[in-house]
């Protein structure tokens, strides 16, 4: 952090009369004196001297000091090494140094530190300091620091004085032999509201009370930290390190704003030196549909699987079930909206493109077949909507691999999720797709790509608005990142056509509804290979938004090992999209 400017005006004053007198001695030849009046002379000359001579000498120190403090203020600690005497150098090492710093500023939760002016008493410099801190506020104090003594009465450069170093002045009002330390309490755990203020979760730590219809399956559970990391991260957040924690579902998702503002006690040795009370977080309203959420779990009906409902406008997460957000799985087909979009961009395919009928493609020495060996081709709409492997997976050879995980990543893959607790979404860098038969099988959702369908629910709520995708968030208040546009609106309009037509004439028409248009897109991943491959070997997908002409509500369903998407997961997003919809 920059260091804000400092006076010295003191200082200033006899560093000005010296550039004065010194320039001069040298551009005025001194005028010849009578013998008599050389010792006058010489000892009003020795007089101007010393003046030079011991005003610099306290300023040395200074600005020893205001460049210690000048390191410190952003944190450069090797810097602040440099400035130590040899002796403090020695005694104490930059990472020894860096430690007991950075072990200060997490004490005190110190998040920016301001260095005054200096003020030089002798071979000592006090610096006043304020810090601010998320527990205490700001403090102020002083910190003096002892500078090298100067080689007898020689003005010397900075780099030959140095700072006598010792612990207690890593923070300010530290005594010699204190420690920093901080007893720290935990204020009251807030209640979880849904979007309408119904309750979901409440009550103190050991006795969380769940309320609501569906609201078990997503509440979540509080714990104890169990690992030396989670009672790091308590301490660095000013909680007690035992401080019982969210650890799944919305008591994890909304962990820091449930868990309000922790005070405590500052301290040095055995003195008080800063104090505040913990300050509970007023009740935290969720973006969560409990109505939304009931559906979605009656829809589930216990299989395993996860669905994940998003609000198609903001991007708010409206419901989520079983591992929609906790098990990435291959997406089988839905990735093919990824490919498309890639091929779109590039200018390979229009809408209209035809493509041979055939029941699979021979692609880097390996075959990839239909779904169930159909015959499958025309125009690249009717391929999109019918799933075609025999035109996707060569398709992804002709974009690239560079190409494709571009795109993928603009969707949200190999990014970390917004949301706490939610795994990645995954796919291999396009260098590392090493093969054109390894390239195919990701650009139909097989290979090495992972995702979970609140990831596949967030890339379906891109297309439905045009191209601008928003980042999942369950808080309902608090700052946002805004909409990025990911895909050009003409691309995104072609492949919402596409959508529309996969449930209206092909493989999703299980998720039609009487008097609303759904764009949606089936998947089928394949987990077994061979002969030995069934329907018990495949996790059936499909995600979806609704209305068409004017989204809503937006989904992607997950059931594992539970057959083809279009046969099993698009009859229950139906269910999901008619009470999120309407």
């Amino acid at each position: 952090m920059k260091s804000p400017a400092r006076g010295h005006a003191g200082s200033n004053r006899h560093k000005a009369r010296g550039r004065i007198l010194a320039g001069a001695l040298r551009q005025r030849r001194l005028p010849r004196l009578p013998v008599h009046a050389l010792p006058l002379a010489l000892c009003l000359l020795g007089l101007g001297i010393a003046a030079l001579i011991v005003p610099t000498r306290e300023s040395g120190a200074e600005r020893t000091a205001e460049a210690f403090v000048a390191a410190w203020e952003r944190s450069d600690y090797p810097a602040m090494h440099a400035l130590l005497t040899p002796q403090s150098r020695r005694r104490s090492s930059p990472t020894a140094l860096a430690r007991a710093y950075e072990g200060a500023r997490e004490t005190a939760t110190a998040t920016a530190l301001r260095a005054g002016e200096p003020e030089g008493r002798g071979d000592e410099v006090e610096v006043p300091i304020a810090v601010d801190t998320r527990i205490f506020g700001r403090l102020r104090g002083h910190v003096v620091l002892p500078v090298g003594r100067l080689r007898g009465h020689l003005v010397l450069p900075v780099a030959d004085k140095g700072v006598v170093w010792a612990p207690h002045l890593v923070f300010p009002g530290l005594r010699e032999g204190e420690r920093l330390q901080r007893r720290a309490e935990a204020p009251p755990r807030a209640a979880i509201l849904d979007r309408n203020g119904e309750p979901i979760v409440s009550g103190p730590v050991s006795g969380r009370r769940v309320r609501g219809l569906g609201a078990r399956s997503l509440a979540g559970a509080v714990r104890r930290p169990e690992t030396p990391e989670q009672r790091e991260e308590n301490h660095l957040r000013g909680l007690p390190p035992e401080s019982p924690v969210g650890v799944s579902g919305l008591e994890s998702m909304l962990e820091r704003e449930v868990a309000g503002a922790p005070g405590g006690r500052l301290l040095a040795g055995n003195r008080t030196i800063a104090a505040s009370r913990p300050r509970p977080a007023r009740a935290v309203r969720s973006t969560l549909d409990l109505r939304l959420q009931a559906v979605a779990d009656r829809a589930l009906g216990g299989r395993t699987g996860g669905i994940a409902a998003l609000d198609a406008q903001t991007a708010e997460v409206r419901a989520l079930s079983g591992l929609a957000f906790s098990a990435p799985q291959p997406p089988g087909s839905t990735f093919k909206i990824i490919t498309a979009t890639s091929a779109l961009e590039g200018g390979v395919v229009d809408v209209a493109t035809p493509f041979p009928v055939e029941r699979g493609t021979s692609v880097g020495g390996g075959w990839i077949e239909n779904a169930d060996g159909e015959a499958c081709g025309g125009r690249f709409i009717e391929t999109f909507a019918h799933s075609c492997n025999s035109v996707f997976a060569p398709l992804g050879v002709r974009v690239g691999a560079e190409r494709l995980v571009r795109a993928a990543e603009r969707y949200g893959f190999n990014q970390r999720p917004t949301i706490r607790g939610a795994k990645a979404s995954t796919l291999p860098k396009g260098r590392e797709l090493g093969s054109d038969r390894e390239l195919a099988a990701t650009a139909i959702g097989q290979g090495r790509i992972l995702t979970t369908p609140l990831q596949l629910a967030s890339v379906t709520q891109a297309v439905a608005m045009g191209g601008r995708r928003g980042e999942p968030t369950v808080a309902a208040e608090g700052r946002r990142a805004p909409p990025r546009q990911i895909t050009t609106p003409a691309v995104a309009r072609t492949l919402a056509e596409m959508m529309i037509a996969v449930v209206e004439r092909g493989t999703g028409q299980r998720a039609r509804m009487e008097g609303i248009r759904v764009a949606g897109k089936t998947g089928t991943a394949e987990l077994g290979s061979g002969a030995e491959a069934s329907e018990t070997d495949t996790d059936a997908w499909f995600t979806a938004y609704a209305p068409a002409d004017r989204p809503k509500v937006v989904l992607a369903v997950m059931l594992i090992r539970q057959g083809q998407g279009g046969e099993t997961a698009a009859p229950v997003a139906r269910e999901v999209l008619e009470a999120g919809a309407r």
